[in-house]
């Protein structure tokens, strides 16, 4: 149970939050399942195909536009490469210190 508790604290904080729709929840839940395989590491380093593999999505322009709100919107901290070469780093805040509208 305790590896469920993430995301049941990311189901928990999205309650009320209009903004977040299935394509972004899809995307945090490929993001712990990756965490969880890496060994719950804080943060995660990923290629974008690695997560859009997970997430069962195929256009990168969703992809960054909902990595770049989960961001902003203080889910995730994501710091893309820019680099093809080099993985991004997306790190986990805790889902307490969120602020959900």
């Amino acid at each position: 149970m305790k590896t469920l508790q993430p995301l049941c604290d990311f189901f928990k904080a999205i309650e009320k939050d209009y903004r977040i729709s299935i394509t972004h929840i899809g995307i945090y839940a490929a993001l712990l399942q990756y965490r969880t395989s890496k060994g719950d590491i804080n943060p995660i380093e990923v290629y974008r195909y690695e997560i859009m593999w997970i997430a069962k999505i195929t256009g990168p322009v969703t992809y960054h536009k909902c990595m770049r709100e989960l961001n902003e919107y203080g889910y995730i901290r994501y710091e893309p490469s820019r680099n093809r070469k080099r993985r991004s780093k997306v790190y986990f805040i805790l889902l307490e210190d969120c602020i959900a509208i």
